[in-house]
């Protein structure tokens, strides 16, 4: 485990780590996401927002802690119900990581074998899947998922379905694109020749050349998946009301926005634009760092 630390922190990958600013930022800004959504209930939170007898009503729309009417008992104000908008978007934070990483770990999966797939055996595989990829895309992905919601219903489980159907295309033609070139090497062609099971050529050889551009994509798309489930939850077909949601957040705080209330609003949308935004800064620094082309 020394070693590997050792060998780590002596790597190029974190020389040129520790000298990219932006990589930093988006490693702190997700570093405290993570914190938040792991710890924050226990050791952040004020109240359970979602617990009807921590609820007193006659607490709505106070203001935030720094203006005037406002408590630092709810330091970024409440909402309707008296909800500490704080604690709301702690609890609604952890939904958000959940599906966002839980949906692109399913997806980068399904679309990653597929890719594998399809790209080394070629033929009727190949043609099957690509055909399916390109149906579902000459779709827009926000109209799929509302229309596969439409037919589910609402609910966590079936957001991460919707969201895995829409996601998994992106890796499978990025790794059969991969996978195309790979296999046309001399030390592929070899391993057949001497009788190594396909599987074991896919696994051995064929993956580690196209993890990268799997990093990268999944990466990418943990900020794309948060950001749908707070559309489709702002939309009314994603997490249903009973659950914490930044989107029902903002969604929520919307229908006030204009009338002065904006913290309702504002505050859940801040933090999904600074969790989205970590994720990219970091994606960007990997997508830089891991072509080989940019060496």
């Amino acid at each position: 485990m020394k070693k590997t630390a050792k060998r780590f922190f002596k790597s190029e990958f974190f020389f040129h780590y520790k000298k990219n600013l932006p990589a930093i930022i988006g490693t702190v800004l997700i570093g405290i996401a993570i914190f938040v959504a792991l710890f924050g209930r226990q050791l952040l939170a004020i109240q359970n927002p979602y617990d009807l007898t921590q609820i007193d009503l006659s607490n709505s729309y106070l203001p935030p802690a720094w203006l005037e009417g406002g408590s630092w008992q709810f330091p970024l104000g409440t909402d309707n119900q008296g909800r500490c908008i704080f604690s709301a978007i702690i609890y609604g934070s952890v939904s958000s990581l959940t599906i966002g990483i839980c949906g692109m770990s399913f997806a980068c999966l399904i679309g990653t074998t597929l890719g594998l797939l399809a790209g080394y055996f070629g033929g009727i595989v190949d043609g099957i899947i690509m055909r399916i990829a390109d149906i579902q895309l000459s779709f827009p992905s926000m109209f799929i998922a509302l229309f596969i919601l439409s037919v589910v219903g609402q609910g966590i489980d079936k957001l991460l379905l919707a969201l895995v159907l829409v996601g998994w295309v992106t890796y499978a033609r990025t790794v059969r694109g991969a996978t195309l070139s790979v296999k046309k090497m001399e030390y592929i062609e070899a391993s057949r020749t001497v009788g190594i099971p396909d599987f074991l050529i896919i696994i051995r050889h064929v993956m580690p050349n196209v993890i990268s551009s799997v990093i990268v994509l999944a990466t990418i798309q943990m900020g794309d998946f948060i950001l749908t489930e707070a559309a489709l939850s702002f939309l009314g077909v994603g997490v249903p009301v009973t659950e914490p949601s930044l989107g029902l957040l903002v969604k929520n705080g919307f229908d006030v926005l204009f009338s002065g209330l904006w913290w309702t609003s504002v505050f859940p949308g801040m933090y999904i634009m600074l969790l989205v935004f970590g994720i990219n800064l970091m994606g960007d620094f990997l997508r830089d760092e891991l072509n080989p082309k940019l060496k």
